[in-house]
């Protein structure tokens, strides 16, 4: 979903109807959601208003929608934190988006938090940040990724337990055979160290 800067001309509450309205690209891009999709907002980087709220993220979930990302605001903060469906953005605000945001385009290539997205990428989202994968090279990405998340949790495991980094981290070719073993011995917690 793509924003520009609102016009008082255009982004009039008269576009919120109780009826389906095709000028509200924005409920129309709730109501299209698929099941696995994650909504992602290019509010060109302004926090002044929000992005959507509650609602709006409630309905998504219930068509199925994975999670909601945004370079720019929210409202409703505290629902949203106590909901089930993960949210990024900036901030929390309670300005609506009719104050400072016109919903230009739907399904198209977008910037979002200085990122290129397009539509059909693989969304990523962890407690510390988002990462978009182009479809094609997803499951390439995700061979690579899930042994390396494996790999330094076995060095935070040593470095937990006194450890120096030097040899350690990133891994030598020693360590990494270390791992290797702990790895075919079960990851015994009591071992940690593969002389």
């Amino acid at each position: 979903m793509r924003f520009i800067p609102a016009r008082e001309d255009i982004d009039t509450y008269a576009t919120l109807t109780t009826s389906a309205n095709p000028d509200n690209l924005q409920w129309v891009g709730v109501e299209q959601i698929q099941p696995g999709d994650v909504m992602v907002i290019d509010s060109y980087g302004n926090s002044a208003a929000a992005s959507m709220g509650n609602i709006l993220v409630t309905r998504m979930q219930q068509r199925g929608a994975r999670a909601v990302v945004t370079d720019g605001s929210f409202r409703d903060g505290s629902e949203l934190a106590a909901g089930d469906l993960p949210v990024w953005g900036r901030g929390v605000t309670a300005t609506t988006r009719l104050s400072y945001h016109h919903v230009a385009d739907l399904q198209v290539p977008i910037g979002c938090a200085g990122v290129a997205v397009y539509p059909g990428d693989i969304i990523h989202g962890d407690a510390d940040s988002i990462s978009v994968v182009p479809a094609h090279l997803a499951a390439d990405m995700a061979d690579l990724c899930e042994p390396q998340d494996e790999l330094e949790a076995y060095l935070a495991l040593r470095i937990q337990h006194g450890e120096a980094l030097w040899g350690l981290y990133p891994p030598s070719a020693q360590t990494r055979a270390q791992y290797e073993a702990w790895v075919n011995a079960g990851r015994p917690s009591a071992r940690l160290v593969v002389e």
